[in-house]
């Protein structure tokens, strides 16, 4: 089964085209590394939560809106190389980063379960 990098950032709105913009950038990047996929995927209706949320998650604040994405890689052996290559390959420093990282929640997943229409 795959491999999954999942993570959540809070990306203030007037931000969105350039937030797609590096994001499509980087998905060369990604593939390069031998990512399968990429999504990137913008709040549409994610509520606040009372106890925990997307929202609390990444401290949302007024005028931003949640992503949830996620790259999925073949292995872990390739997930971990791609990751490594965030200190290395200076083709990442080109890109922008329109979002506040030090909120960025993240993690990798093994894949237990997949279901496709």
């Amino acid at each position: 089964m795959s491999y999954v990098w999942g993570f959540l950032v809070a990306v203030p709105e007037e931000n969105k085209a350039a937030y797609i913009e590096s994001a499509g950038k980087s998905w060369p990047l990604f593939r390069d590394y031998g990512a399968t996929a990429h999504w990137e995927c913008w709040e549409e209706d994610v509520p606040e939560g009372e106890v925990t949320s997307f929202p609390m998650a990444v401290k949302r604040e007024p005028g931003e809106k949640v992503v949830f994405s996620w790259v999925v890689f073949p292995d872990k052996a390739t997930a971990t190389r791609c990751h490594e290559s965030f200190g290395n390959d200076r083709r990442w420093d080109d890109l922008s980063m329109p979002f506040d990282g030090k909120r960025m929640v993240y993690g990798y997943f093994d894949q237990v379960f997949a279901q496709t229409a």
